[in-house]
């Protein structure tokens, strides 16, 4: 447990990041390779990401965003949820089903009965469904790149009209944040926020209330 205590201890949210540090393709595609582990609902890998690393791209997150992070950082990040995640069931078992690890008849089922669970709870689940599995990925993506170096910070204060506007993001995809990543300035880190006491945010067997006295 030791190194991943160590990452977890010492990742912060970065306000401030060192400006003109690269990011290359090639650490990007490690960052990605190593977050496609992240668990999903039915394994439908609801995340989608759009990463921005040139001038233009980013100005056109700093234009929904006005947050003056997304200049200085080596990348800005999109994190979407697909809200019809569930379509593609087919598509993602079958490899499954040509190795033979799956039967027809149990690739048909499970297609079925996927489908039919999004379907039946209608769009505002397939939404809830889609930023719950697309949180997951990006707080495993921040993990990640704190352990390969670089520091992130997740934002949420964005316009997701305009953001889909500008990227021209199918309707399906929900913006659910943005993450920052880049080196943070250490001339400029803030301290460590306040951390509730573990007793005051975990129950043991049952709901007592954090007000209740």
């Amino acid at each position: 447990m030791g190194e991943l205590k160590t990452i977890i201890e010492k990742r912060r949210s970065a306000v401030n990041f060192v400006e003109n540090v690269a990011i290359s393709e090639e650490e990007l595609q490690q960052l990605f390779s190593l977050n496609r582990f992240v668990p999903s609902a039915f394994n439908l890998q609801h995340s989608h990401y759009i990463v921005a690393t040139s001038e233009e791209s980013k100005e056109k997150i700093y234009a929904a965003s006005k947050q003056y992070k997304v200049k200085n950082a080596s990348a800005a990040i999109i994190v979407l949820g697909d809200t019809k995640a569930h379509l593609n069931v087919g598509e993602l078992n079958a490899g499954m089903l040509a190795l033979g690890m799956m039967s027809k008849l149990d690739y048909d089922q499970e297609n079925e009965n996927v489908i039919q669970f999004y379907e039946s709870r209608g769009e505002l689940f397939q939404r809830d469904d889609a930023i719950r599995n697309a949180s997951l990925s990006a707080m495993q993506l921040m993990l990640i790149a704190k352990d390969m170096g670089w520091d992130t910070c997740p934002m949420i204060g964005f316009d997701a009209d305009k953001l889909q506007e500008l990227f021209e993001i199918p309707e399906r995809y929900v913006p659910v944040m943005l993450i920052t990543l880049g080196k943070s300035d250490p001339n400029k880190e803030r301290p460590r926020g306040y951390r509730k006491p573990v007793n005051q945010y975990v129950n043991m067997n049952a709901f007592h209330s954090p007000d209740a006295h």
